[in-house]
C-alpha cells in the first residue's frame, strides 16, 4: 500500500504556518476568483479568516519553528525593503 501523505513528513509549526498564511491572505484578498475556485467569505468570514490565520502564525512562532537568527534577518530585511522604498509610500499614502 502506498501512503501519499505522513504526518510525520510535515512538523506541525510548519503545518500552522502553511495553514495561517492561507488564512491570512483570504482575509486579505477577500472576494476573488482563483481559476476554478471562488472565494467570497464575507466580512465575518474575513473576520475569522484573519483571527484563525494570526493563531495559526502565532502558534507556529510560539513553537520554536523559528530561530533567533531567522528572525533578526526577516527584521532586518523588512527594514532595509522599508527604508529602500520609503518615497513610494509615501506617495501611496499620502495620496
Amino acid at each position: 500500500m502506498i501512503q501519499l501523505f505522513s504526518m510525520t513528513s510535515l512538523p506541525l509549526p510548519n503545518i500552522f504556518l502553511i495553514l495561517g498564511i492561507v488564512f491570512v491572505f483570504i482575509a486579505v484578498i477577500g472576494q476573488s476568483k482563483l481559476g476554478f475556485i471562488e472565494i467570497n467569505p464575507g466580512c465575518l468570514g474575513r473576520l475569522l479568516a484573519l483571527f484563525i490565520g494570526v493563531a495559526s502564525l502565532s502558534f507556529a512562532i510560539m513553537d520554536g519553528s523559528l530561530t533567533v537568527e531567522t528572525i533578526d534577518a526577516i527584521r532586518n530585511y523588512l527594514a532595509r525593503a522599508i527604508q529602500e522604498n520609503l518615497v513610494s509610500f509615501n506617495k501611496i499614502f499620502n495620496s
